[in-house]
């Protein structure tokens, strides 16, 4: 490993094995806790030690095990028991460039690096890619050290106007897909829009509603898939809640606008349509913002480029379909 670590950003295609270690205890699933302290005591822990990694005879990667769930565990619970079986790693033909972008998509405070066989080679840590990390149990200097990192990788994607372009535009065009489509709905209810005009004057705050809720929501998504592995049963309880949430939301949305309306126009047909639609729209928008996130995580897509325009393109397209199908029906 190489004594100045802030140097790494500076050869982000060297491979990632330069800067691993391999001083990291092992484990073996058939262990208990108290075997694995009494191993560890004999052989060291290494220079740091964030996880320890559950291995098989052959040095085959089965688990990780966080070291306060080890410290903290009885004596007698056995290793493959307690260990997580769902855990990254990094092939060894990986680059510093691909090891940084796992850092700042997973969060996680270390890698392990697997060959062809997935044995354990070694490991990579978060400090390796930072400076003036001195604990890594800090959250804040944690979350400041994933943020250098991936303010960092910006900087090396933006060195290359081409690369920028192939990653970034083929999420634009879901923009400029959604921009089309939105105009055509508009296009096909021109005569509702001429029949009540007051559905023009609203028609912008019902689309940044559904925008503003629909990314509310992405936000909170995003950072909890980043601290665990989801599941369906993790996605139907947070869709439950969501629901009952964004339900309350959109219902105190619409009444307020509908009064507004009220008030100003005294249009009470109106006012009823368009708070409906803006309570339809919020919460369609905002379980729009959990599912889109939950379901580019489970296709392995870039959650920081693709979630945000996917989600607002589709936000767009249900507030519109809402809005106007309410208005036709009712107006």
């Amino acid at each position: 490993m190489k004594d100045q670590p802030t140097k790494v950003m500076d050869h982000m295609h060297e491979p990632a094995r330069l800067y691993m270690r391999t001083d990291v205890p092992k484990l073996e699933s058939q262990w208990t806790v108290g075997q694995a302290l009494e191993h560890i005591r004999g052989h060291g822990l290494g220079e740091r030690i964030v996880y320890f990694y559950v291995v098989d005879a052959g040095g085959t990667l089965l688990g990780v095990l966080p070291a306060r769930r080890l410290l903290t565990s009885p004596l007698e619970a056995v290793i493959g028991e307690m260990m997580l079986t769902k855990l990254v790693t990094v092939p060894e033909s990986a680059t510093v460039f691909d090891v940084c972008e796992f850092f700042v998509l997973y969060r996680l405070l270390a890698l392990p690096i697997v060959d062809s066989s997935r044995r354990l080679l070694g490991v990579v840590d978060v400090s390796a890619f930072t400076r003036d990390l001195s604990d890594l149990s800090e959250t804040e200097q944690v979350h400041q050290a994933f943020e250098t990192i991936g303010f960092r990788v910006s900087q090396i994607r933006s060195a290359s106007p081409l690369r920028a372009m192939m990653l970034r535009f083929p999420w634009l065009l879901a923009t400029i897909a959604s921009g089309t489509i939105c105009a055509f709905i508009a296009g096909l209810h021109a005569t509702t829009l001429a029949e009540s005009l007051v559905l023009a004057f609203f028609l912008t705050l019902v689309l940044g509603l559904g925008e503003s809720v629909s990314m509310q929501t992405l936000t909170v998504t995003i950072q909890a898939l980043q601290s665990l592995t989801p599941t369906v049963g993790w996605y139907l309880r947070a869709l439950w809640k969501e629901f009952r949430s964004a339900a309350l939301v959109g219902i105190a949305c619409g009444l307020t606008v509908g009064v507004i309306i009220l008030v100003w126009k005294g249009d009470i047909p109106a006012a009823l349509v368009i708070g409906a639609s803006i309570s339809g729209a919020v919460l369609s928008a905002s379980l729009l913002g959990l599912s889109l996130p939950s379901l580019l995580h489970a296709l392995r897509l870039d959650l920081r480029i693709a979630a945000g325009p996917v989600t607002l393109a589709m936000a767009d397209i249900s507030t519109l379909l809402i809005y106007f199908t309410l208005a036709k029906t009712f107006l």
